[in-house]
C-alpha cells in the first residue's frame, strides 16, 4: 500500500472509531435521559370518583393538561367512549396559541388535549380516573418527566360547574386516601378557550412509534391503560387524521 493509501486508510479507521465512540456515548446519554424520568411513567391504581353524576345526552367535551400533549392525546385516543382527542393549547390568549410562543413558558398556555366523549359510554369521572392514573403524574409541579415549565403543568380546564364539582371532589377524595406519595398540584380553571395545535402535533404518538421520546415516555402510558383498565382500552386509536373512532 502506497503512503497516500496508508494515510487514507488510517484516516478512515480514525473516523470510524470516532463515529463508533460518538454512537456509544449518544446511546449512554439517551439511556440516562430516559432512565432519569422513568418514575414519571409509573401508573397508580386509583378508585373511581365517589361523586360522578350522569351528564346530559349528546357528545361532551373536556380539556386536560398534563405535560407534553402527545402522550395525553394518545391515552385518550385509546379509550373507549372517546369520539376524538385533539392536542392544543389552553389557558392563554388566542394570539399566543402557537408552539413557538407556548414553549417560551410565558404565554399562560398549557399543552392540553380536548377530549370529545359520549357520556353514555364513559363518564367525566372515569376520564378523570384515567387522567390521574395513567396519563400523567399530578404531583409534579410545572413539569412532567423531562419537560419543565408552566406550559407542562397539570391542569383541568372545566367547561361547566358540573365538571368543576366532579374534579374538586375527586381530588379531595384522592388526597384523603393518600393515593400519591406527594401532594396533588393539579390546577382547576374555567375553560376560556381551546386552540388546536399545529397539524404536525396531531396523532404524534401513533404516527411516530419509533421516536425515542414516544418509546420512553408515551408508549408506557398506553400500555398502563391496557393493563390497569382493560375494560376501557381500545387497540385501534381514534385519530384526528381519521376523523372518527376506529
Amino acid at each position: 500500500m502506497s503512503e497516500p493509501q496508508t494515510a487514507i486508510a488510517k484516516l478512515a479507521a480514525f473516523v470510524g472509531d470516532k463515529i463508533l465512540v460518538f454512537a456509544v456515548v449518544a446511546a449512554v446519554v439517551v439511556g440516562a435521559y430516559m432512565a432519569s424520568s422513568a418514575a414519571a411513567e409509573k401508573a397508580v391504581q386509583l378508585p373511581l370518583p365517589a361523586f360522578d353524576p350522569p351528564a346530559s345526552d349528546g357528545p361532551r367535551t373536556a380539556v386536560f393538561a398534563g405535560g407534553c400533549f402527545w402522550g395525553v392525546q394518545a391515552v385518550f385516543q385509546h379509550t373507549k367512549g372517546v369520539l376524538g382527542a385533539v392536542s392544543g393549547y389552553a389557558g392563554g390568549a388566542p394570539d399566543t396559541a402557537n408552539y413557538p410562543a407556548v414553549t417560551s413558558g410565558t404565554t399562560g398556555h398549557a399543552e392540553s388535549v380536548q377530549v370529545t366523549y359520549d357520556p353514555k359510554q364513559i363518564s367525566y369521572g372515569k376520564l378523570l380516573q384515567i387522567y390521574f392514573s395513567v396519563a400523567h403524574d399530578p404531583t409534579q409541579l410545572d413539569r412532567q418527566g423531562p419537560d419543565a415549565g408552566p406550559q407542562y403543568r397539570s391542569a383541568l380546564f372545566h367547561a361547566d360547574e358540573g365538571q368543576k364539582q366532579v374534579a374538586q371532589r375527586y381530588i379531595a377524595q384522592l388526597e384523603a386516601a393518600r393515593a400519591f406519595p406527594g401532594k396533588i398540584v393539579t390546577q382547576l380553571a374555567p375553560l376560556a378557550g381551546f386552540y388546536p395545535a399545529e397539524a404536525y402535533h396531531q396523532d404524534y404518538a401513533t404516527l411516530n412509534p419509533h421516536s425515542p421520546y414516544i418509546i420512553a415516555f408515551d408508549r408506557p402510558k398506553i400500555d398502563n391503560l391496557k393493563k390497569l383498565m382493560p375494560e376501557v382500552f381500545r387497540e385501534r386509536p381514534v385519530l384526528v387524521s381519521r376523523g372518527q373512532a376506529g
